[in-house]
């Protein structure tokens, strides 16, 4: 096979994510490869650009220890018939974004049996479980990366890396367009509005959803002229839902998706670590980053921390430029605390918003060709 010949990719997105990261890739592989074929484990988004999707990615979006243990035979099962099937009628590429966990087993059993395997979202080697490298240089002919700094962290370990920037730094504008987005979601242009980001997974919502809408609940007895949107990742609209109807604040708007539009617009977002606590820097948004898990999957996660941060924007910074909640610290009070330190400090905003753009500036790349051009160079004999 050449290069030029359109390749058949296989692709695992295993979350809300993932199926972004994933959507965005397939643009830049179908901007060289038009004919290309997709196909895997993905989201909707993944299936409006044009991907099959043989198994639905909520399957497999589950994150801590005890909460996997409660899905592992579904899970292993789901990874057992796609080895199966991959093996049978091998792909060009298989490519891994993130969920290291269910990717790395699968991409080092595929690449023992000759097929190219690209990991896109290096695993946070640099955060926690260091001893994973070993995994991931036994597993990936290539790892495409998120940040900067990673790609060297391999390489020491002989593992092909390529830094391609964060593809969501292009899809945000440098400066965004806040009264558009009111516009649009039908809030006032002079309202202080608060954004809540529970989550994407249904076990962070049962975790998290409820005490962060709690502490909505207290700024809305505290200032009663504060509006609230609450973007519903798809699938769990009818859970929020319930959990308004008892915990949640008057006035709420529960938006089907649309968080960008709710970042845009919101002058504070409360938000779960993962992906969106980036999405909010990039959107150069002031946040008070929260976290529930499992107690035990906690104690675990902790011990094998190598650093004092949990949210993304501070570990990009190495620094607390925005507060974080984390299992006993989150607390309805603590974070209407919070969140008010943040509305009532003005000076401290403008701080965030500035080292914000200069990460935007940083991560922003022509992510899809440069990822392109890796798995290229991935599939090359």
């Amino acid at each position: 096979m050449t290069v030029e010949t359109a390749p058949t990719v296989a692709m695992v997105a295993g979350e809300a994510s993932g199926d972004l990261l994933g959507s965005l890739l397939l643009q830049g592989l179908r901007q060289r490869w038009p004919q290309m074929r997709a196909a895997g484990i993905g989201g909707p988004v993944l299936e409006r650009a044009g991907f099959e999707a043989w198994w639905p990615s909520e399957r497999l979006a589950v994150r801590g220890y005890v909460e996997v243990l409660r899905h592992y035979r579904g899970i292993a099962r789901i990874r057992e018939q796609l080895a199966q099937r991959l093996l049978a009628a091998p792909p060009s590429v298989f490519v891994g974004v993130d969920a290291p966990d269910f990717n790395l087993g699968l991409e080092e059993r595929l690449r023992s049996a000759g097929i190219p395997t690209v990991h896109f979202v290096c695993p946070s080697i640099w955060a926690w479980r260091g001893r994973r490298v070993h995994r991931i240089a036994r597993s990936a002919s290539q790892v495409l990366c998120l940040f900067p700094f990673e790609p060297e962290l391999l390489q020491r370990h002989g593992i092909d890396a390529t830094y391609v920037g964060h593809p969501l730094a292009q899809v945000v504008p440098l400066e965004p367009d806040r009264a558009a987005a009111r516009a649009v979601l039908g809030l006032p242009g002079d309202a202080v509005v608060v954004a809540l980001l529970p989550g994407s997974r249904r076990s962070e919502i049962e975790a998290i959803a409820a005490p962060m809408l709690q502490a909505a609940r207290r700024l809305a007895a505290a200032r009663p002229a504060l509006r609230f949107v609450l973007p519903a990742a798809p699938g769990l609209r009818p859970a929020l839902q319930a959990l308004l109807e008892r915990h949640g604040p008057p006035g709420l708007d529960l938006l089907d998706g649309r968080s960008h539009e709710a970042l845009t617009a919101c002058d504070l977002t409360l938000v779960a670590s993962g992906t969106a606590t980036l999405e909010a820097a990039l959107f150069k948004r002031p946040m008070v980053i929260v976290y529930r898990m499992h107690p035990l999957s906690w104690q675990l996660m902790k011990r094998m921390a190598y650093q004092p941060w949990v949210g993304l924007p501070n570990i990009l910074c190495r620094e607390f430029v925005v507060p974080e909640l984390i299992q006993g610290a989150f607390t309805p009070q603590a974070l209407a605390a919070a969140a008010l330190d943040r509305l009532d400090d003005s000076a401290g905003r403008e701080r965030v918003a500035a080292r914000f753009t200069e990460l935007h500036h940083l991560l922003r790349r022509d992510t899809a060709r440069l990822a392109t051009e890796a798995i290229a160079r991935a599939l090359r004999p």
